[in-house]
């Protein structure tokens, strides 16, 4: 209590992650964060996050559930994170000489379908003893940065659609499951809204061009405009069987690419 104490009057954090199952400490541990949530809104006037692993629904309530390296396999009702690395936790030179980080387009992919299922994704980028980080690592933060620029209003201040998504990948709900993971396809379709705007990603490029998507079909409500985040106006055609949308030959991102969806009935 003492050393949590002594963390939130010097640094002020904007968030504490509890490596730990449940809230621990017992009633220490709920003592400790209800300090810090009343000091924060003294500091900010908003409450912070505070982390947990593996949470009950009751302690869900109260703090954020981390799920470490691993993903969610639907949309959760109260928000959480998933907390992963381009490498490992620690710096490792071998993953920079033998060059093998995570892709760019990886991380972009994960924090699409973290996004669409109600989470946050918290990304480490290891650094060496002195502080910097090498040359692969600032090219991955490059590519994320640029792919931001085009698709980011689809990211942030977004909240999940009545579905997060659809498509053939499926993944492992829990920790520790990115090993196991199956590469995203341009089939793998993944939802965000802002206001009256409904957000439509393909996971990958889709190889023939169109983005099929079968949960806007009619009753789902009527499409009216479709945009290519980067690019322009799109064609589309909405049946029974869903939508369908034709994309152009160039490209505004390497990966994921975003459609703005208006129309009545949608969000």
């Amino acid at each position: 209590m003492a050393r949590q104490r002594d963390l939130i009057t010097k640094y002020r954090p904007d968030m504490v992650y509890f490596d730990n199952y449940g809230l621990p400490l017992g009633r220490h541990g709920l003592e400790a964060v209800a300090e810090y949530y009343n000091a924060s809104l003294q500091w900010r006037g908003e409450l912070p996050v505070v982390n947990g692993k593996r949470l009950d629904e009751r302690q869900r309530k109260g703090i954020v559930e981390t799920v470490e390296r691993g993903f969610s396999d639907g949309l959760k009702p109260e928000p959480w994170q998933t907390d992963t690395c381009i490498g490992d936790w620690h710096y490792n030179r071998a993953r920079f000489t033998r060059h093998y980080y995570v892709p760019a387009h990886s991380v972009i992919q994960r924090l699409v379908d973290v996004v669409s299922k109600n989470g946050n994704l918290m990304l480490n980028i290891p650094q060496r003893g002195d502080g910097s980080i090498d040359s692969d690592e600032r090219q991955i933060l490059t590519d994320i940065a640029a792919w931001m620029k085009v698709n980011g209003e689809a990211i942030f201040d977004t909240r999940p659609w009545r579905t997060y998504g659809e498509g053939p990948t499926t993944v492992v709900g829990g920790m520790h499951g990115e090993g196991d993971a199956r590469p995203w396809t341009g089939r793998d379709i993944r939802f965000t809204t802002k206001g009256r705007t409904l957000y439509a990603f393909a996971l990958d490029w889709p190889e023939d061009g169109r983005m099929v998507i079968d949960a806007l079909k009619p009753q789902a409500g009527r499409v009216e405009a479709v945009e290519l985040l980067g690019g322009g106006t799109l064609g589309f055609r909405q049946t029974e069987a869903g939508l369908v949308v034709s994309l152009p030959s160039e490209r505004p991102v390497t990966t994921a690419p975003a459609i703005r969806l208006q129309g009545a009935g949608l969000v």
